[in-house]
């Protein structure tokens, strides 16, 4: 099963490596990572997307508590939460095919961020579904690169844990 783990952190330097260490000492994977500053400068939020069974989870969850930087930590996999990550996608793009390329961009509420000679470079947002469905449909283009920055979560609603 996949996880979703919302971590607050304090914004320090070495954080994400003794997290990071925490899950490969264990031989669990990450799938997704995503971290970034917080409204509070002093605090950062990591999103991580790790597969395993409930019990394998858990424990992550007790050892992640015992690390010093964090702060609080979530599993929001079973609350309802909005997910987004963003992918930059290069594709060719000959003349001949641009306005064909730009209506699978519109479809799909991307944008064009670079024009090349030869190339377009595409910026998507969107869940784990949007980003497969935009890429799959630019593969006959040919992909030439595809970066994705990993899903970023928050729980929808009052801020999580308040009544």
């Amino acid at each position: 099963m996949r996880h979703t783990l919302s971590v607050l952190v304090e914004n320090q330097p070495g954080v994400l490596t003794r997290v990071a260490g925490l899950f490969a000492r264990r031989g669990y994977n990450i799938e997704s990572l995503a971290v970034g500053e917080t409204h509070d400068h002093s605090v950062s939020c990591m999103t991580i997307i790790a597969g395993g069974d409930d019990l394998v989870i858990e424990q992550v969850v007790k050892q992640l508590g015992k690390l010093i930087d964090v702060i609080e930590i979530k599993d929001i996999s079973q609350v309802e939460y909005v997910d987004r990550e963003m992918a930059l996608i290069k594709v060719k793009a000959g003349p001949s095919v641009r306005s064909e390329i730009m209506q699978i961009v519109d479809v799909f509420r991307a944008r064009i961020v670079d024009i090349g000679h030869e190339t377009l470079i595409i910026k998507c947002t969107g869940d784990e579904g949007k980003i497969r469905a935009i890429e799959k449909s630019l593969r006959p283009f040919g992909i030439l690169e595809l970066v994705r920055t990993g899903e970023i979560a928050m729980v929808r609603g009052p801020k999580y844990g308040d009544a």
